[in-house]
């Protein structure tokens, strides 16, 4: 005689938990209790049936909600406190892309939809890539919402292709650039401060132009960077640094030092406090000030430099920082670089494995610890 699958309590009751095709905030799976009075084999029915419910997309809420209008509660509610990129880039796609689905209802989604959307946006790979991250997050907070079971959001992406995208390869500054930096006849003063600031501190763009006089301790030759500017808008809205690790102080080489110094003196006996200001008006750097103030740092390089320079950016004095210390290892160790950016370790040895490959003597390593 085959065993009992589920005991009977002593209440009189068979019963057991099981998934009901939603999650809990935490990921995980929420369950409920079912129950019998009747026996086993009467609640193993119940779990079956709740199962077909499951995998036939039946329970769920009943709902005509429009894909695209909750698409758009999803960003609105639940992608309320992330960044305003990332918010931004949500809303681009949504509005940019999703509304090609504007009549869809979002029981209705299937693996057709996305493959649309993917061929929509044809040979953009970053597009197509951030398309179907968006794509599947809406369906599995559908789910969780349980206006879709919870079988659909794997039932369409399972056989969707991943999106294999890489970014352009990152550079240094060329020697040419590097001495350009130097050499280079600056318009303004502000000008020249940027410019070695961020070739000399690795500073992000955001965390540079937010810069007080308060922030800098020549006595220690240091830089503290505790806050950044964002540009929603042509005006700048203060932050946080991209990261916990964003709060930090950073050594102020001694190659910039008389200038940064003298600049941070110089605006200190102006009365600002703010070290990069528009020029009309003195107030914090707008998003077009700061555009025109890149505009003159590239053209005076270009006078100084020998070499077109071409496609440079504040991010590539930022890799050529990175870059330049890690050739530095083992005096520095992975750790304080990661510091020293506001970054993780685990950034600096996925960006730079190339450069930490370089500095290592395999052969030697092993000679050293075998032949002893």
């Amino acid at each position: 005689m085959a065993s009992k699958k589920y005991s009977c309590g002593a209440d009189g009751y068979y019963q057991t938990k099981v998934w009901d095709g939603t999650y809990n905030a935490d990921g995980s799976k929420h369950r409920i209790t079912l129950r019998s009075s009747k026996s086993s084999r009467d609640l193993e029915r119940q779990v079956a049936a709740m199962k077909a419910q499951i995998e036939s997309r039946n329970y769920v809420k009943n709902t005509d909600i429009l894909f695209i209008d909750y698409c758009r509660s999803w960003l609105n509610v639940y992608k309320s406190r992330r960044s305003n990129n990332t918010k931004r880039m949500y809303e681009n796609i949504i509005e940019k892309h999703f509304t090609a689905l504007n009549v869809l209802k979002l029981k209705d989604v299937e693996r057709i939809h996305i493959e649309t959307l993917l061929a929509n946006a044809e040979d953009k790979r970053r597009t197509q890539q951030q398309i179907l991250l968006t794509f599947s997050a809406v369906l599995k907070s559908a789910v969780s919402d349980k206006l879709l079971a919870a079988n659909v959001a794997d039932d369409i992406l399972r056989n969707t292709d991943k999106i294999k995208y890489k970014p352009s390869e990152k550079r240094p500054l060329t020697p040419a650039e590097k001495k350009a930096v130097f050499d280079a006849a600056y318009k303004y003063d502000s000008d020249q401060a940027y410019a070695y600031l961020i070739y000399g501190c690795g500073l992000r763009r955001e965390e540079c132009v937010a810069l007080t006089i308060f922030d800098f301790n020549f006595k220690k030759h240091e830089v503290s960077v505790s806050k950044a500017y964002e540009y929603i808008t042509n005006t700048p809205g203060v932050k946080d640094p991209k990261s916990a690790n964003g709060i930090r102080t950073i050594p102020i080489p001694s190659k910039i030092l008389p200038v940064v110094q003298s600049y941070v003196e110089s605006v200190k006996h102006s009365g600002r406090t703010q070290l990069f200001v528009t020029m009309r008006d003195k107030k914090p750097l707008t998003k077009s000030a700061y555009d025109k103030m890149w505009r003159r740092i590239v053209e005076s390089m270009q006078t100084a430099c020998k070499e077109e320079i071409v496609g440079l950016t504040g991010h590539v004095f930022r890799h050529n920082y990175c870059s330049s210390l890690c050739y530095q290892i083992p005096r520095v160790s992975i750790k304080r670089i990661a510091q020293l950016l506001g970054d993780t370790e685990a950034m600096v040895m996925n960006v730079y494995s190339h450069i930490l490959a370089e500095r290592e003597d395999v052969e030697g390593a092993v000679n050293d610890a075998i032949n002893f």
